[in-house]
Parts: structure tokens; sequence; C-alpha cells
């Protein structure tokens, strides 16, 4: 969509004025906390583009942990950037209805489609993504017990153990740099197994196990999120029992038991699916009640990179080619919330709310805030919606991606109402 005619060909920097004054905070009576005033305005024609509104911060109860009260679906396995579980449920709770339709077509680990099924919504999500599509459909249709997710297990480790044997020298060897080779050949197996249909759940939890230095993970010493071997911290001479073999069978079936510790199934009928798709060519489907969504943030992560190992065991071939071009560039940025803002007018229900959380880029592509051109391209392309509430919410180091990231340190959550 380049030369859209949206924007100039040099895209006008908007700068959103939200500058709160020492000790000038007010309460605002919702659970926020108001600051000074903002006005969305062009640098060019210092001209409103949108109506006044109150910026906020975000509630201090967004700070805290969720990890050991969430729906254990959600930690199936890590997704780097993903929305905590309390946000993305707060969110669903104020700006939907029980039975309405709630899309994500930036699902990416699943989250807000997960709360949304589970507070009485009807969940629709999509992402690019091959990795986001396996989680979400693992968190949306798991199996209904954990008596029924162990049998499906024993099933699909008895599968592999009957393949042949896998040749290990077909595989990369940055691949085999992270595995002893006994569990590397039990890991490919049951992946094999694994990639068959309706078995995302199987899947997800390979993933969720596939890399980290803790005894009930599959690889040699390495990072959970981003896959990296810590051999210089653990150096194998030191740390031989880190380097042995790791059978698989007992911590996939321990994996299976940790995901059902604070297990809510989300019932069948409150799926209304998911697709494999990026936003240009995505159909919502029919009216939605509301659009929550968190955009993958602009310049500061690389999905392919960050997942690669996991990437590989689902597909060998997707590490080459599955990087999110929406992370990279700014016009493709532009580009795919241009289209989604004209989904979201024709698709929203009257009353209907559609909310963004846009994640703050340092290393500038853009000439302000990300959420600056979403707010201005909203304007333009879905002009039955007006920006009604914009919280601002600090994202602690506990929540960053790396150790000292210095990439997104705050998050934009921008919410619009149609007429």
């Amino acid at each position: 969509m380049a030369g859209c005619g949206l924007l100039p060909a040099r895209w006008i920097p908007f700068m959103f004025v939200c500058f709160p004054a020492k000790n000038e905070t007010l309460a605002d009576g919702r659970g926020f906390v108001s600051v000074r005033p903002g006005i969305l305005m062009t640098k060019k024609h210092n001209r409103p583009v949108c109506n006044r509104v109150q910026p906020v911060l975000a509630p201090a109860r967004w700070m805290e942990s969720c990890a050991n009260t969430e729906c254990s679906l959600h930690q199936l396995a890590p997704y780097i950037g993903k929305i905590k579980s309390s946000i993305a449920g707060e969110l669903v709770e104020r700006y939907s209805k029980p039975g309405d339709v709630v899309a994500d077509p930036f699902a990416g680990g699943g989250t807000i489609p997960l709360e949304a099924a589970l507070r009485g919504r009807r969940a629709f999500g999509a992402d690019i993504s091959p990795y986001a599509g396996i989680l979400s459909r693992a968190k949306l249709l798991p199996p209904r017990s954990l008596d029924a997710a162990l049998d499906l297990a024993e099933r699909a480790l008895q599968e592999a153990a009957e393949l042949p044997a896998p040749d290990l020298r077909k595989v990369p060897a940055w691949v085999r740099s992270f595995f002893h080779p006994a569990t590397l050949r039990e890991t490919l197996s049951f992946a094999a197994v694994c990639r068959r249909p309706s078995n995302e759940f199987l899947m997800a939890c390979l993933l969720g196990i596939l890399h980290h230095q803790r005894p009930g993970f599959l690889s040699y010493p390495s990072s959970h999120l981003v896959p990296y071997l810590r051999d210089r911290k653990y150096p194998r001479k030191r740390f031989p029992e880190m380097y042995a073999y790791r059978e698989l069978r007992p911590r996939f079936l321990a994996k299976i038991h940790r995901s059902y510790k604070r297990f809510i199934e989300p019932l069948p009928t409150a799926v209304v699916g998911f697709e494999g798709s990026p936003v240009q060519q995505l159909a919502l489907p029919g009216r939605i009640g509301a659009l929550i969504t968190s955009p993958p943030y602009m310049n500061a992560l690389d999905y392919g990179r960050d997942n690669r190992l996991r990437l590989w065991f689902i597909e060998p071939g997707l590490v080459d080619t599955v990087d999110n071009d929406v992370t990279q560039r700014r016009q493709a940025f532009i580009d795919a919330m241009t289209s989604l803002a004209e989904k979201v007018e024709l698709a929203l229900r009257p009353q209907g709310y559609c909310v963004f959380v846009v994640g703050e880029e340092v290393r500038r592509s853009f000439d302000a805030h990300p959420s600056d051109a979403v707010i201005a391209i909203m304007a333009q392309r879905a002009r039955s919606l007006r920006l009604t509430d914009v919280l601002i919410d600090k994202i602690p180091d506990v929540r960053r991606t790396r150790r000292q990231c210095r990439g997104v340190k705050t998050e934009h959550v921008l919410i619009f109402q149609r007429n």
C-alpha cells in the first residue's frame, strides 16, 4: 500500500503533548490518575487532528505480577513482547460485553484471545507468525482435562518412538549445538508427530521446554526467551551434568502437568477462529464488538531472530522467511495500520471500542511515538471512531524482554469508540 495517499511522501511527524508537572496528579474516579491534558498536533501546521483527551497513567496494579494467579495456559511457552494477561483481561472486561466478538489481529502469544474466551466473549485472533498461530490455537482449543492431555501426550510419545531415528547430519550445526545428540533425536521425532494437524497443544508444550538451563528443559544451558547458549557462565568442565542426556518423556509429561495447574477451559463455542495471515489480507468475522490488540513493537524486537530455534522445530524452512516487516520499516507499519483502520471502520458495531497497545520505540524510525501515527491514521481512515482515552504505562525492567533493554520504555494504550 505504499503511496496510498493517506500521508505525504515525507511523513509529517506528529507529537503527543503530554507533560505532567511535578506533583500535578488528580484522581479521576476510575482507578486511574490524571495528568495534564494533551492534544495531538502537527508540527507543520500546529493544528489538532483529534479531539482533546485527558491522558491518564495506567493503574498501579498493572505493575504487579500475575504469574502465580493467571490461567496456566498463558504459560505454555514464552512469547517475546507479549502483553500481561492481567492487563489484557482488564481491557477485555472494560471495553467489551459478554457475547461480543473480540478480535485481535496481532495476536502474538494468544493472550488477548484467551482472556476474551475466558471472560465470556467470542475470541478471534490472527497473526502472520507460525509460532503465534500454534500458541494461540493451543490456548484456545486445549484438551479438556489433564487426563485427556496426558492420554494425548502418551500416544504421541509412542508414535514418535516408533519412527526411524533421524539423521543428525541433516540438522544445521547451530541447532545441534543446543542439545545432547540423544536428546535431539528424541525431540526431532516427537516434533514430527506434533506437526500433524490438530496437535498444536502438543507442539506448544514442546516449544515451552525446548531451551533453558533448568533441569526440566531439553537443551544445554541457554536462555529461555531468546535462544543463546550460556556456556561461558556454565562451562562444560565445571558443570558436566548440564551437558548430559536429558530424556524427553518425563520432562514433557511434567510440562503437561504444569499447564493444568490453574486450568480454566475456554469453551469451544467461545472461539470464533484464528487466521495465519497479515492484517492486509485479513477478513474480520462480520460485526465485531471490540478490537483489542498490541501491534508489533516497531524497531525494538526481531520476532524471527528471537524465536529462531522454536521456528526451526515448527518447520526448518521458517527460520529464514518469517520476519514480520511491520517491526522493521516505518512504511510497513503505516500500511498495516491503515489497512486495519479501514477494516475496523466497516466491522465495528455502534458504540464498540477499538484499543491499541502501542510500544514506544527509541531507535527512531519515526520522529515521534508510533502511537501518533496510529491516531492520525484512525482519524483519517476510521472517521466514525473518536479517541476517548489514552493510558500511559511505564514498563518496569521485570516486564522487558532483555535485561537493560532500552528499546521499549512505555506503552500508550489508545482507546477509540465508534460514534
